[in-house]
This record gives C-alpha cells, sequence and structure tokens, in this order.
C-alpha cells in the first residue's frame, strides 16, 4: 500500500505545475494585453524592440525564409509576431512552460493570420516534442536564464537543431548597468535593500519581480563554457542596453564617489564610454541588461 500511495503522489507531483510554470502563467512581457488588431500589435512589438538598443540587429526576427524555426520560450508570443511579420518561415514553432501565455499567443497571432505549431514543455521533462535535427533556427529571448538547468535545456536545443543550423539566444548579461549601478549601487547603498547578499543574489531580486523563482546574469565566457559543454560553439555578438539602465547613467558619478560601493563595481563604471547617441558602452559591447550569442553546433 505504501509503495501505491508513494507513487500516486509522484503522479500527482508531476501532474501539478510547479512553482516556474505557476510564476510565468501569472507574470509576463506583455502583462497579458490582448490586442486588437495586426497594427495594434505590430505597433507594440516595435516599441517593445525600441526599449532595448540594438535588440533586433542582435536578435533578428527576418531572414528565416523557408526554414523551420523554434522560438524557446516565447511567452505571450512579441517575438513570435516579429518572425511571422518579416520572415516566411516554412514552419513556425512557439514553445513555453506557460500554457496560458501559449493561449495568449495564439490569439494574438490570430489577428496577423498566422497559426504557429505551440507547444507545452515542462522543465521536470524537459524533451521537447520534436525530431532529432529537425529545426533550422533556434530563437530564444530572455527565457534560459529563468530555468533551473541552464546546460540541459542547452542540450535539448543542440538535440533538435540540424547540423548546419543555427540559433540566437538572448540571457541577462552580468557585465551591464543593471548589475553595476542598478542592483550595487541604487538598491544596495542607495536604498540598503538586501543586505548581505552578494550582487548575484541581489540581482535575481530585481529583474521580473522580487518573487521570480530564479534569475541569473551572465559574463560572456561563462554562457559560452555552457554552450560548449552542450554541444554548441558560441560567441558572444553583444548587449543590447536598455532606456531604463541609460536613465540611470547620471547616478554613476555619485556611485563612483561611494566608499560603500565595492570596487569591482566602481571600475566598470570608470570603465564606461559614450557612443555618439550617449549610449554606454563598456569595452567592445554596449553596457546592457541583455546580452546576445550567436550558437553553432559542433
Amino acid at each position: 500500500m505504501r509503495g501505491i500511495r508513494r507513487a500516486l503522489a509522484r503522479v500527482k507531483a508531476l501532474a501539478r505545475p510547479d512553482r516556474n510554470e505557476r510564476y510565468w502563467s501569472g507574470h509576463n512581457v506583455t502583462l497579458h494585453a490582448a490586442f486588437p488588431s495586426a497594427a495594434a500589435s505590430l505597433e507594440y512589438f516595435h516599441w517593445r524592440c525600441a526599449q532595448y538598443h540594438p535588440y533586433l540587429d542582435l536578435m533578428p526576427v527576418a531572414g528565416q525564409d523557408g526554414k523551420v524555426v523554434l522560438d524557446y520560450g516565447c511567452g505571450p508570443g512579441d517575438d513570435l509576431v516579429g518572425f511571422a511579420h518579416y520572415s516566411r518561415p516554412a514552419r513556425l514553432i512557439g514553445a513555453d512552460i506557460s500554457g496560458q501565455s501559449l493561449a495568449e499567443a495564439a490569439d494574438r497571432l490570430k489577428v496577423h493570420g498566422a497559426a504557429p505549431e505551440l507547444v507545452h514543455v515542462t522543465e521536470a521533462d524537459g524533451r521537447l516534442p520534436l525530431p532529432d535535427g529537425s529545426v533550422d533556427y533556434v530563437h530564444s529571448s530572455g527565457v534560459i536564464h529563468h530555468t533551473k538547468d541552464p546546460v540541459a535545456v542547452l542540450r535539448e536545443l543542440r538535440r533538435v537543431i540540424r547540423p548546419d543550423g543555427h540559433g540566437r539566444v538572448m540571457v541577462y548579461n552580468y557585465d551591464s548597468l543593471w548589475v553595476h549601478l542598478y542592483v550595487a549601487y541604487v538598491k544596495q547603498v542607495k536604498e540598503r535593500r538586501y543586505p548581505g547578499m552578494d550582487i548575484r543574489a541581489a540581482f535575481a531580486r530585481t529583474t521580473d519581480g522580487e518573487a521570480c523563482p530564479i534569475s541569473r546574469a551572465y559574463r560572456p565566457a561563462e554562457f559560452c563554457d555552457m554552450c560548449r559543454q552542450a554541444g554548441f560553439d558560441c560567441r558572444f555578438q553583444g548587449a543590447a542596453v536598455s532606456m531604463w539602465e541609460c536613465g540611470l547613467l547620471p547616478q554613476r558619478f555619485d556611485a563612483i564617489q561611494s566608499r560603500h560601493l565595492a570596487a569591482e563595481h566602481r571600475d566598470f563604471l570608470l570603465g564606461l564610454t559614450l557612443d555618439d547617441r550617449g549610449m554606454p558602452r563598456y569595452g567592445d559591447a554596449y553596457a546592457g541588461i541583455d546580452g546576445c550569442y550567436l550558437l553553432r553546433p559542433v
């Protein structure tokens, strides 16, 4: 009897949405907005992309005509809209852990006359319902840094991508104003939030709501190492900086003067330069939250 009860308990646990799925069903990037027309949907798509410079250059949605495209972690369909409008993929697939977001994506894509294949995945299983080597192009924006086992997710993407295919992934960027100015100075020094937390733990509280179950930021070498473990060649393409981060820039001078700011963050802020439009750069990349990578199977 005890064995039967344990087995039933395992089945029930697998049937329940996990914490990540529950969270991302209640919280998504469009805040559950409805779009009455294709024009309204496209206007939102372009407005959102404009908040992150130069997101569309680093994570393009054009150029995939005739390809099998997978948007892993498609949420309520923002980038699916981009692929449906600016490419003519032979097959467009959106995968997500949130059934609520998939339903919203289906409704939104209808106004564009598009019907992507939408598949529900679970972190408990993790396997995509796709054959090996069946996808030409994988796109994943702002998702892998929220997963329990990023290397396992990358390995699953490696499984479904064709040997001559490729992908682009955006994950949160450690070398950013978000980490070194907003979290390290504004939140931890000025507001005295998250006392005793290291910078990465504090960062996790600041991106997608304090209750977000998992949120990580990676340096390029860290993320590329995970991709290599999963069977990809990985190249950092640059970062997109949010307009919200740019609005914090004047505070960098106060931050540099603070005796409470750790040297790591002070040195980052001292190393910033501005381009001819006033956008902040760190080294060869914009100093923004969206780190973007090109992946090719090896």
